[in-house]
């Protein structure tokens, strides 16, 4: 069993109340008024301690001077004093519930607060509203540039954000701001928007990194989402970093797309204005298109007397290889060259194109035999079909020029067609 008035006293302890003065404030609750000469004498300590421990329990509020001389003190009731702390703890509690939210989304905050002495110098972002956050708070304080690189269909959710505001308040500072997307038909109402706000570009191939960089000083890359690991735009989670070689690769990215890119405007007018017509083609209905050439032939002879039409063969050929590679380019895998040039070596075998041999890394240097343009009647259809359609599937995958050799037709039909492919 412990001693008379323990509980009290560890309660006084824990409400800040040393030892001393403890036991003073007990011996004045059974003693009565006293004054701090006989406080000190019931509490066996000196009278200048004494006058020390009657003005701190005074301040505190566990005595009150009662008047008169000399002055006397008493102690409030425990009763009281126990009442005023529960009194303080519902009031902490129901302070505690009301601030709630505020204290939890002020926690989010500094927690993506990314310490520049950090000698990691990365940060790991989760979730949608998390990432926003960060890049409102970091754009609004980027000084000169703002590098956006996008896929074309996840413009909604950058304007849904916000980020479209907060990049078109830099823009309004001076803050040079560049976006590199893929410009097309459903998104050409976000991309002129955006165009409002920043400098924008077409990217002629595939963006498959969503990336910002902000100054020179650090880089958000996203790992997952909607268009990568995640399931749903809520499970988004990108990597912050300002490490020097993490910041020159996103701008490098960026760069690439920039440079190969097409002005926004340009693409516009594309969009908006087809220069060509479309002429399917459906496995089984060859000719369709082929009837529609000859209806227009003859409309054209009923109306003018024309006699002939003139197609060049070479920019004929030209263009369906590069439909041709945009269309294989979707359907191939990889992100640098070589592993560009093994899926392709198996997209020939499955699509019974012929046997695509990768001799050599580098430069890449590629072998085809049994090609499918290669007909024995018209062995330059492949010639010049070959080189364009593989150039135009390296550009679309990894986003920058190409240029590709044209096989020796001397040596066609003993070694096959050889290619040579380098980064223009």
């Amino acid at each position: 069993m412990g001693r008379p008035g323990s509980d009290l006293l560890d309660l006084l302890g824990q409400h800040g109340i040393p030892e001393k003065a403890g036991r003073a404030y007990l011996l004045a609750c059974r003693a009565g008024p006293q004054t701090a000469s006989e406080l000190g004498r019931l509490s066996a300590v000196s009278r200048v301690e004494a006058y020390r421990i009657v003005r701190q329990l005074t301040q505190e509020g566990l005595l009150r001077a009662t008047g008169g001389r000399p002055q006397r003190f008493e102690a409030i009731p425990p009763g009281e004093l126990l009442d005023r702390w529960i009194h303080r703890a519902s009031e902490r509690v129901r302070r505690l519930e009301q601030d709630r939210t505020k204290i939890l989304s002020d926690w989010e905050n500094v927690r993506t607060e990314f310490d520049e002495r950090d000698p990691r110098k990365f940060a790991v972002l989760e979730g949608r509203a998390t990432i926003h956050r960060f890049l409102l708070k970091r754009i609004g304080a980027a000084r000169r540039t703002v590098l956006l690189s996008a896929s074309g269909r996840s413009l909604t959710s950058v304007i849904d954000s916000g980020l479209d505001r907060a990049l078109s308040d830099a823009h309004g500072r001076g803050v040079k701001v560049r976006v590199a997307t893929e410009v097309m038909s459903p998104n050409l109402a976000d991309a002129k928007h955006l165009a409002s706000t920043a400098e924008l570009r077409h990217a002629r191939g595939p963006v498959t990194n969503r990336a910002i960089v902000i100054d020179h000083a650090g880089a958000l890359v996203y790992v997952s989402g909607e268009e990568g690991l995640g399931r749903t735009g809520e499970e988004q989670v990108a990597l912050w970093s300002t490490a020097p070689m993490f910041v020159q690769l996103a701008r490098d990215y960026h760069r690439r797309l920039w440079t190969a890119g097409e002005r926004a405007e340009s693409r516009f007018v594309e969009l908006e204005n087809p220069p060509a017509a479309v002429l399917p083609v459906a496995l089984g209905k060859e000719s369709v298109p082929f009837q529609r050439l000859k209806e227009i032939a003859a409309l054209g002879m009923r109306a003018s007397g024309v006699k002939e039409f003139r197609l060049h063969l070479p920019e004929l050929i030209e263009a369906i290889s590069r439909q041709l590679g945009r269309e294989i380019a979707e359907k191939v895998e990889g992100r640098t060259p070589e592993e560009v040039a093994r899926s392709l070596t198996r997209y020939y075998e499955t699509h019974t194109m012929g046997h695509l041999t990768v001799l050599k890394e580098r430069p890449l240097t590629l072998r085809v035999t049994g090609c499918f343009a290669c007909t024995s009647d018209s062995p330059e259809i492949g010639r010049m079909m070959c080189p364009q359609l593989l150039r135009t599937v390296l550009e679309t995958r990894l986003g920058q020029g190409w240029e590709v050799s044209k096989p020796d037709p001397t040596k066609h039909a003993i070694r096959g067609c050889l290619f040579t492919a380098t980064a223009a």
